[in-house]
């Protein structure tokens, strides 16, 4: 049987290692990675007013996901209604 100890210098390393990732994880949220989109996000990306996006929402046109009292937008939804549109 092997015992390892962990000394505060191998936990000093692992948290500093640990906060690191996390930080990368946040910094790398580029909205070309993200598969969902809020609202907010979804008239800049758009153009359009908060009416404009109920709109959509009430006639079908999009599909949101309520999580938590929020709505999020699949981004490649919105693609594809663009391709169709511009088609």
């Amino acid at each position: 049987m092997n015992i390892e100890i962990l000394t505060k210098a191998d936990l000093q390393t692992f948290k500093t290692e640990l906060l690191n990732d996390i930080k990368q994880l946040f910094t790398n949220k580029n909205s070309d990675n993200q598969k969902w989109l809020k609202g907010i996000d979804v008239r800049k990306l758009l153009n359009i007013s908060a009416g404009t996006l109920q709109n959509l929402r009430i006639n079908g046109t999009l599909n949101p996901s309520k999580i938590g009292g929020t709505l999020f937008y699949n981004k490649h939804e919105i693609e594809k209604m663009l391709e169709v549109n511009n088609g």
